[in-house]
């Protein structure tokens, strides 16, 4: 990075902040910024602005949103007595574009990992809870990624709401569509036979 001038560093530290953007990949995006005219450069610059001005979360599920409310939680035809937890705003993302859950959502942003620093009071839990004690919530569906943190979640959330009476269920794990038994790993293959539905 010596080779730059001071702008261009600054440019490449502050590209590098971003998450899985190493120091060659910020050099590349600054020298792209650097060649894009001075009208999309102008765009990009307002548009970083404009989504910092104007997203906030949804005061419901906490869903990225320009309004109080997400278009979700707004939408009549869903079920709200179905809330799906997930952990990103991501997440719900990727569910959505499936197209077949027609409930609603509830966005931690975030998971447990106690060595990072993140306990039960980094996730959005209170508001989970405020939800369901207000609320005419019949079933909880844990989506949290089925890795540690994913399942340190889960449980956290299993255990805080076991005395409520609320159907709790968590999404399936195992062997995806398409997929050769012989190149999947042993944890997703015997979360399948755990997980296992007759037919």
């Amino acid at each position: 990075m010596k080779a730059y001038a001071q702008p261009i560093k600054q440019l490449i530290s502050e590209l590098g902040k971003l998450p899985g953007i190493g120091e060659k990949t910020a050099a590349r995006l600054a020298n792209y910024i650097l060649r894009s005219t001075e009208d999309d450069v102008k765009k990009l610059a307002e548009s970083i602005i404009e989504v910092k001005r104007k997203i906030k979360l949804c005061r419901i599920c906490l869903n990225l949103t320009e309004e109080d409310i997400c278009y979700i939680c707004r939408d009549t035809t869903r079920d709200k007595d179905v809330i799906c937890i997930v952990e990103d705003p991501d997440a719900l993302a990727a569910i959505e574009e499936c197209g077949g859950f027609r409930g609603t959502y509830h966005i931690l942003h975030g998971a447990l990992a106690p060595l990072d620093g993140i306990g039960p009071e980094n996730l959005r839990l209170g508001e989970l809870l405020q939800r369901i004690n207000t609320g005419s919530v019949k079933e909880l569906i844990i989506a949290t990624n089925p890795n540690v943190h994913g399942e340190a979640t889960a449980l956290l959330i299993t255990r805080m709401l076991k005395e409520k009476n609320i159907k709790l269920t968590r999404i399936a794990t195992g062997v995806p569509m398409g997929g050769d038994l012989k190149y999947i790993d042993k944890m997703s293959i015997s979360k399948s036979l755990e997980f296992r539905r007759g037919i």
